[in-house]
């Protein structure tokens, strides 16, 4: 293994938990940590994209709907466009950010895109599952409070 990497049972292990608080939390908590999954991986497409503002606008958007400043349908729309960045890159890791900045801001339309949000972040960098999972539990914790 790897230093940079996370084993797979790990990894596994993880996912199987995020699943299982995932299925407890409501839609805006969902949208919350899916766009700080997307976000917290952000800058890698920025670094190799710095004129394309889309997975950023989609992040943005996805927080925008959980304050109550835009629509569903805005959000979708910001997704869609995340979506279209991811596939106008030939760099992997920037289409995997540009996939889960869309997937974020879909979360507002339908919670089950969180985690996809998540699963493309992972592919930039395994110990994102670590980060990803740690900050699932903050918000849990929050939620209880």
């Amino acid at each position: 293994m790897k230093e940079d990497n996370v084993d797979e049972t790990t990894d596994a292990d993880l996912k199987k938990k995020i699943a299982e608080i995932t299925t407890t939390m409501d839609k805006q908590t969902l949208t919350i940590w899916a766009s700080d999954c997307a976000k917290h991986v952000l800058s890698y497409f920025e670094e190799k994209h710095p004129n394309d503002d889309r997975p950023r606008k989609a992040v943005e958007a996805a927080r925008a709907w959980v304050s109550g400043e835009i629509s569903v349908d805005e959000t979708r729309s910001a997704a869609f466009a995340a979506h279209a960045a991811a596939r106008e890159v030939e760099d992997d890791k920037a289409c995997a950010v540009a996939r889960a900045a869309g997937h974020a801001a879909a979360t507002a339309h339908v919670a089950g895109h969180a985690i996809h949000a998540a699963n493309y972040a992972v592919k930039t960098n395994s110990k994102e599952r670590i980060w990803q999972y740690e900050r699932l539990l903050e918000l849990s914790d929050n939620m209880t409070e």
